[in-house]
């Protein structure tokens, strides 16, 4: 492998400091502050919060993707694990039967390591950890067993955006590419659609810790991501995601040179029909309109579309 895909994590192998930080996470779920709920049950103990996760890992499925931004997928896919269950509440959530925790596995840490490598092993360019907020402390245990057994591609954090910053600033130099999504950028709208009216100023400073870690998003000559930030945001009907507003802050606050994939892809599902007007897909002049906002914000902005 090229020293431009050298994973972060391989710089804390060494003196077992890889294993030192995830037994410190670990304790975390004694009194659980993991993500932003700050549920503070002992999911050591098999309490359940807000995500309804305990201690063992559940999966829904993993496997290479083909799905994802190019510079992920490249020729051989990125290397997906779908975790179940979710820090955020979503009434249109496209994987609903895997965030509400229907569909899932248990997993041993061993076997998630075990997956990890085998993903590898299949030639995925990278591990593509997806909603992973609620997990973090057992991921990082068992990528410290995946690294010893020569797990050597870079890690993807797929994520919502509704992350806990002391936890983001924990996985500083693990973490090669933050992949979040910035939803909303209103709060009552955080708290209708997704139970989290602190959505806003939560994913702005987790973006921006993001950003502090691993900058723009780097792409070697082969195309393939190497480490930085890209940054999903989702139109929604009648403007409720607030793009303009989002776009805004990113081009201001981020970076004017942020990769962006400004997806239209918006389709009832969940609980949305019950919603008003997410109960549509958006509209042609919708999803223009989220395009001019973009644009305008920066015309520096590298967009991608899906």
């Amino acid at each position: 492998m090229g020293m431009d895909l050298y994973p972060g994590y391989m710089n804390y192998l060494a003196g077992g400091r890889l294993k030192e930080l995830a037994a410190g996470l670990l304790e975390l779920l004694k009194e659980c502050t993991v993500c932003p709920h700050h549920c503070r049950v002992n999911r050591q103990k098999g309490e359940l919060g807000f995500c309804r996760a305990g201690w063992e890992v559940e999966i829904a499925g993993y496997g290479p993707h083909f799905g994802e931004e190019p510079p992920l997928v490249g020729w051989s896919g990125s290397g997906t694990i779908f975790f179940s269950h979710c820090n955020l509440g979503c009434v249109f959530c496209q994987n609903f039967e895997i965030s509400r925790g229907k569909e899932g596995e248990k997993v041993s840490l061993e076997e998630l390591a075990s997956i990890m490598l085998a993903l590898q092993e299949r030639g995925c360019h990278n591990i593509n950890l997806v909603t992973p907020s609620h997990y973090v402390p057992q991921i990082i245990a068992a990528l410290s067993l995946a690294a010893e057994e020569g797990l050597r591609i870079p890690l993807v954090y797929n994520c919502g955006g509704y992350e806990e910053r002391s936890t983001l600033e924990s996985l500083d130099g693990l973490i090669d590419i933050y992949m979040p999504d910035f939803k909303y950028a209103d709060p009552e709208v955080g708290m209708r659609l997704s139970r989290a009216p602190d959505y806003p100023r939560v994913a702005k400073e987790a973006l921006k810790e993001m950003h502090r870690q691993v900058g723009d998003l780097e792409i070697d000559a082969r195309g393939l991501a190497r480490r930085g930030l890209i940054i999903r945001h989702l139109v929604l009907p009648e403007g409720l995601a607030g793009t303009r507003e989002v776009m805004d802050f990113i081009a201001r606050e981020i970076s004017p040179y942020s990769y962006i994939n400004l997806m239209d892809q918006y389709y009832p599902a969940g609980e949305a029909r019950r919603y008003g007007a997410l109960a549509r897909r958006i509209t042609a002049a919708e999803f223009g309109e989220a395009l001019r906002a973009a644009r305008r914000a920066s015309p520096h902005f590298r967009l991608e579309f899906s």
